[in-house]
């Protein structure tokens, strides 16, 4: 008979969790000064799965209490110190200010010298050499935290009208992470709903990536995870047009949310497909354009703003390969985005074929975990959908991903995202057939128990 432990050694754990986060982020380094990163954040990590386990022996009518009482401070600890090891919500800020002042943010770059006018010195601080981790020069000489000044947003429309909205939050980057604080408790909220209270949404709620990324860093893919877990939960429940609606609109928060989409229909290929499916995915679509449709008349074909150019940069072009770390160890490089695109078709296809419609999550999370070991991207916040699909189908070995793109985003170089990834894919691999082999050991042992004690086994 299993027995449930005292709060006691779970609560001492999670503020232990607490105090080494808030030390992370208030003095464990920047992105400019890394050494001291390495050390808090595997501290922070030991910590983390010490609070998961001890959480699963708490009685559970306290769960969901501590649970959420977790996900405050978690979240909390993020607001201690201005970002630390990203620069992404400075660009918010300017975003945001450039509509208030009623001008599309696709249309004009941070420096062009129309908008002059709406520098500050949050944005463009006094120069004194510019030589911060976060300082640039613009074109006109000026220093500036926003990142890529000379280009134009890339930043999808429900991002953007999120960047709006902060607004009134004073307008500045600590508004940005108030926000980034509010979606993240959010999230965890309606993953309790989602999950039926289940323990598992302490994986997000406590997670230390959170409370950096999320909160911190206040990186936009939050919100896209609030609504992708909504959006799920919806199409779980059979409500078609909610769940599709949702999803649409998380793609139009930061596009990769899209990978969600062949989990929310599951097992329509095993199926004759019917109206839910086409509902959900005619929801999707619907909501995703007709949020761009005021940004389009705006800007015209410049509402794709700097996204072809960003992807270029960023290594997803044939001419320039910077990710698909592990496929290029094994496949020539004129091979590798076809090789990706094939294994990802597969898996879509499997999810397709044999997902369960009951539990979108669950395809969720391989397509999504799956893209991301295919690329190996060195930004560990686009792990962000990871820890929110992993909080609502418990399989833990998928946080392995977003600790490779935390490793490789410190540390950086081919060795180090193949290393890191390379890992994260054992682990994804090897946890599985871990446990198939002990669950038949673990029953046995139970039914030993019961015969021990006298309890019929059912």
């Amino acid at each position: 008979m299993t027995t449930r432990t005292p709060l006691l050694p779970c609560a001492l754990a999670l503020a232990a969790l607490v105090a080494a986060l808030a030390t992370t982020v208030t003095g464990g380094g920047t992105l400019g000064d890394r050494t001291g990163l390495y050390g808090w954040y595997a501290l922070d990590a030991g910590l983390f799965a010490l609070a998961v386990v001890l959480l699963r022996r708490v009685a559970d009518r306290q769960v969901v209490p501590l649970v959420m009482a977790g996900s405050v401070l978690v979240s909390a600890v993020g607001l201690l110190a201005p970002p630390r090891t990203s620069d992404d919500a400075y660009r918010y800020v300017w975003d945001g200010r450039v509509q208030a002042a009623g001008i599309s943010p696709y249309a004009r770059t941070p420096q062009d010298p129309a908008l002059v006018r709406l520098r500050d010195p949050g944005l463009f601080p006094a120069d004194d050499g510019c030589t911060s981790w976060d300082e640039r020069r613009t074109v006109d000489g000026a220093c500036t935290r926003i990142n890529r000044p000379a280009v134009h947003t890339i930043y999808p429309p429900v991002a953007e009208g999120w960047f709006l909205a902060l607004r009134p939050f004073g307008g500045g980057v600590r508004g940005v992470q108030a926000g980034g604080a509010l979606l993240a408790v959010a999230t965890t909220g309606v993953l309790l709903a989602v999950g039926r209270r289940s323990r598992r949404a302490a994986l997000w709620g406590w997670c230390p990536g959170v409370a950096v990324w999320a909160v911190n860093d206040a990186h936009v893919d939050t919100l896209g995870a609030l609504l992708m877990v909504a959006g799920l939960g919806c199409a779980a429940r059979g409500r078609a047009a909610a769940g599709g609606g949702l999803l649409g609109a998380a793609v139009a928060t930061k596009l990769l949310p899209a990978l969600a989409l062949p989990g929310a229909l599951s097992g329509a290929l095993s199926r004759r497909p019917g109206r839910r499916d086409a509902v959900l995915l005619g929801a999707a679509a619907g909501a995703f354009a007709l949020v761009y449709l005021p940004y389009l008349l705006l800007s015209g074909p410049g509402v794709l703003g700097y996204l072809p150019g960003y992807l270029r940069e960023e290594g997803y072009g044939q001419e320039h390969l910077d990710r698909f770390g592990l496929l290029r160890a094994v496949v020539p490089d004129g091979w590798v985005p076809w090789a990706a695109a094939l294994v990802l078709a597969g898996v879509v296809l499997r999810v397709l074929l044999s997902g369960d419609p009951r539990r979108p999550w669950g395809g969720a999370l391989l397509v999504t975990g799956t893209a991301l070991l295919l690329v190996a991207p060195a930004y560990p916040w686009y792990g962000l959908l990871v820890v929110a699909l992993v909080a609502l189908d418990g399989r833990w070995e998928w946080l392995a991903v977003p600790a490779a793109g935390q490793v490789l985003y410190l540390a950086g170089g081919t060795a180090v995202q193949r290393a890191a990834y390379g890992a994260a894919l054992v682990c994804v691999l090897a946890v599985p057939v871990v446990r198939r082999v002990s669950r038949p050991r673990r029953a046995g042992a139970a039914d030993d128990e019961r015969r021990a004690t006298g309890t019929r086994v059912r």
